[in-house]
């Protein structure tokens, strides 16, 4: 797949190209890549200008590893191969990294979930729903996993969009297999960061917008811009035969209208409170399943809550708008057993229930937890075990904490990727807005610093017909503390506080816990 600089360079707009020097005709035959640790012989290195560190620093590594050229920014002289800088390398390294692997998103219908909560579960909707079809062979890229179709990778330890080097990558991998679509979940980060550049995508479809990430967007409004990015992506990704460029979105959001005014050439809307084009009505709560009917067909879902009949919707009216009959779109909701962190039931044959959620945002821990009280019989209680992540959205941790202090039976507060804020000035802030809500400490909530005795103290509180709720780190493997990165996974923790014992990966934690009477 090898490649002269100058062919790459082309799909850079000329007038951010600054200058060049050496032999602008090099030879490329490895991947683009941003890091100089990921750098093959015969690569392209792009230094770009981090938030907390400078590309251009690791330019000699880069050369070291066998890199045959550099893209920059700075003045770089003296270097010992070809070096082009450039206005914007976060701009560029999309469209190198696309024309390097000859743009792979257009060689498939590209669908691509935003929104602030249910990406991943609408997504894997969505791809089921594609793999009822013999003539389709779907595959995804989620904050879970990539899917190639005959095989699978992890996306990393902690929830974001691949860098664009590696999202190319995986595309390319999904075109070498022959794939036909690929659902792409979206962040809003990786949107903003320029990591989706050159996707060419087809759908663009929207769960929601509420509070989050305001620690990075500075504003929910440009949080909200940052979102619609992938909808004005429509108007100049690449044509494929046959593929309209369709928006799906949220109609019962408040910001629907802001999304359905970005040009597509259709635009359709989903919803469970307002008359819309795909409505969810007959809504019905069972012990293992959901149901719900949409334009006359009814539907049943394995996963709880309204929030997932929602994100049922939001696959369904992309696939129904791509063609796909009912019949496929029934059996690949149906067909979804379960999503690795999200509602994932924890059995180890206790008498009461135990669920694991990803829910790390204020609206997903309501919409959470009121899917737990749907599963409570009458006098049962709900625990709810979590906490707020340090170095991101403050306003949040007060947030979630009345949330629940208003949901659950019992809160335990605990730690949640603190990194180097204090936990105990995290758990403080939280423990305030229980106490807003009325909470009392030592009666309906506690803190415990460490998250394994927390999930721990949760299963001794609870007796039979109860349910416990572990929320916000869902599939994740890993915890920040300081700026290390502990093994930790919320699934293997509960069963082991489910068997009697603390998972005890994490740094000893400080602080007082105290139990409720």
């Amino acid at each position: 797949m090898a490649k002269t600089l100058s062919s790459l360079l082309k799909h850079i707009p000329a007038a951010d190209i600054l200058e060049s020097r050496g032999d602008i005709d090099a030879r490329i035959s490895a991947p683009v890549a941003e890091s100089s640790q990921d750098i093959q012989p015969g690569g392209l290195f792009v230094a770009r200008l981090g938030s907390s560190s400078d590309g251009h620093r690791y330019i000699p590594d880069a050369i070291a590893a066998g890199a045959a050229a550099i893209i920059g920014e700075r003045d770089c002289r003296d270097l010992p191969v070809p070096y082009v800088r450039v206005k914007n390398a976060r701009a560029a390294l999309g469209p190198l990294a696309a024309a390097y692997h000859d743009f792979p998103s257009r060689k498939m219908v590209v669908i691509g979930v935003t929104g602030t909560d249910g990406k991943t579960t609408t997504c894997h909707f969505l791809h089921s729903i594609l793999k009822q079809c013999g003539d389709s062979k779907p595959g995804f890229i989620s904050t879970i996993s990539a899917d190639f179709g005959a095989e699978a990778a992890a996306t990393g330890l902690h929830v974001t969009t691949p860098g664009a080097p590696q999202v190319q990558a995986y595309l390319a991998r999904m075109a070498e297999a022959g794939l036909s679509h690929c659902i792409l979940e979206m962040t809003s980060h990786g949107l903003a960061q320029s990591r989706l550049a050159s996707v060419d995508i087809d759908v663009a479809i929207l769960t929601n917008v509420m509070h989050e990430h305001l620690d990075y967007h500075g504003s929910w409004q440009d949080y909200r811009a940052a979102k619609a990015i992938m909808f004005q992506m429509l108007a100049t990704s690449w044509r494929k035969q046959n593929s309209p460029k369709l928006s799906i979105i949220n109609a019962d959001d408040p910001s629907a209208a802001y999304f359905a005014a970005i040009p597509a050439d259709r635009s359709r809307q989903y919803g469970i409170e307002k008359t819309t084009d795909y409505q969810a009505t007959a809504l019905q709560h069972h012990k293992n399943k959901t149901v719900f009917r949409c334009q006359g067909q009814s539907f049943s879902l394995r996963l709880p809550g309204e929030f997932n009949i929602a994100n049922a919707l939001a696959a369904l009216a992309a696939a129904r708008e791509l063609g796909y009959p009912w019949h496929a779109i029934r059996a690949g909701l149906a067909a979804v057993e379960h999503i690795p962190g999200r509602m994932e039931r924890i059995d180890e044959g206790q008498a009461f229930g135990a669920i694991v959620d990803f829910a790390h945002t204020p609206n997903a821990l309501e919409r959470a937890l009121q899917a737990g009280r749907r599963m409570l019989l009458p006098g049962k209680r709900l625990i709810a075990v979590f906490g707020s992540a340090g170095l991101r959205d403050v306003e949040k941790r007060r947030l979630m904490a009345e949330t629940a202090a208003k949901l659950a039976d019992v809160t335990i507060l605990t730690a949640e990727d603190p990194r180097t804020e204090s936990l105990d000035d995290i758990l403080e802030m939280m423990a305030a807005g229980c106490r807003g809500q009325g909470g009392i400490e030592g009666e309906t909530f506690l803190r415990v610093p460490d998250r394994g005795e927390a999930l721990l103290q949760a299963c001794q509180l609870a007796s039979a017909g109860d349910l416990v709720m572990a929320c916000g780190k869902g599939h994740e493997q890993s915890m920040c503390f300081g700026t290390v990165e502990h093994p930790w996974d919320d699934r293997a923790a509960l069963r082991s506080a489910l068997r009697g014992m603390p998972l005890t990966t994490l740094p000893t934690a400080s602080g007082n816990s105290r139990a409720p009477r």
